[in-house]
């Protein structure tokens, strides 16, 4: 069953978090990973501010978890540890 990585980010250091993004996307890549929204416009109904929304499909649960643990998935969040406030959920789709 298909999983949604879904993150509300708020940037803080605009160029580390640009080292992180250029090294997540190849990592979320390789474990079936793609992005169905990644920034764009959008419009907050409820809950905290953030002004970045991504949403990534994973072909599983298991794989959007093995992603985010992931040596090179790592790597990349090494880059925006310190550099953003983020919240990071696996959604599991319904068939």
């Amino acid at each position: 069953m298909a999983a949604l990585w879904i993150a509300h980010v708020h940037v803080t250091d605009a160029e580390a978090y640009g080292k992180y993004a250029k090294l997540a996307g190849p990592a979320i890549a390789a474990h079936g990973g793609k992005f169905l929204a990644r920034g764009g416009d959008y419009h907050i109904l409820e809950g905290a501010q953030r002004e970045r929304h991504v949403v990534a499909q994973f072909p599983s649960k298991q794989a959007a978890y093995d992603c985010y643990h992931s040596p090179a998935y790592q790597e990349a969040l090494s880059h925006a540890r310190g550099a953003s406030e983020r919240d990071l959920v696996i959604v599991e789709l319904e068939d």
